[in-house]
């Protein structure tokens, strides 16, 4: 039975985790009879309403992601690789805030220490990374420099700052997705399509998770 780590980033896709992108996550690797991990970084960083995307206040990520993980979240510092044949980050603006800076930094950004640290460990072990939506900003972010293969989707301009930080960028539709099989790194877009359906989104996860399932 394979064992597959999930990162994500709060809960709420303007300031967090994809709600819909992070269950279809959880949907699809149990329905290969995986098991899971959720993760999250233990971060106090600022609120948007998502009704007014106005900020209010502060959250903790951690206490955000335990709502989908329903309580059942650790801290991303104690993930280690050894322990998991996988790992997945579904996407969500967070993945783009708080695992990096994407969204403001562009090409220039930089990852959160401990993503940095987990993506790297997975790739030493030659282990399967999953990244959805934006999500693969944060994997360019690190792997990016030595030529990894991913997608957003279509968008140009995301598409260019990604391919400036050394990463090779491949257009696909919402409903598949594009592996780079010299990284083990799989990606598919997700809600990087604004007007996708939720069973469009869950369609490419769900064949990107059997496809990393496959790699474990």
């Amino acid at each position: 039975m394979k064992k597959i780590a999930i990162v994500i980033s709060g809960c709420g896709f303007k300031d967090g985790a994809e709600i819909t992108e992070t269950v279809s996550t959880l949907i699809a690797l149990t329905e290969t009879g995986a098991q899971y991990q959720v993760f999250a970084p233990d971060l106090t960083v600022e609120t948007t309403n998502h009704l007014t995307d106005a900020t209010e206040g502060t959250h903790s990520i951690l206490a955000e992601s335990a709502r989908i993980a329903r309580g059942d979240v650790k801290k991303l510092t104690s993930l280690k690789a050894n322990d998991f044949d996988g790992i997945i980050f579904p996407g969500g603006y967070g993945a783009a805030k708080h695992l990096c800076n994407f969204a403001t930094e562009g090409s220039n950004c930089k990852p959160l220490p401990e993503a940095q640290s987990v993506i790297e460990d997975f790739h030493k072990a030659d282990k399967p990374i999953g990244a959805f939506c934006i999500a693969p900003a944060l994997i360019a972010s690190v792997l990016g420099p030595q030529g990894v293969t991913l997608t957003i989707g279509d968008d140009v301009e995301t598409a260019r700052e990604i391919e400036k930080m050394g990463a090779v960028h491949a257009t696909c539709a919402v409903d598949n997705f594009v592996t780079d099989r010299e990284f083990k790194v799989i990606t598919t877009p997700a809600y990087m399509y604004d007007k996708a359906t939720p069973f469009q989104v869950f369609t490419g996860i769900r064949r990107a998770v059997r496809e990393l399932i496959e790699m474990a």
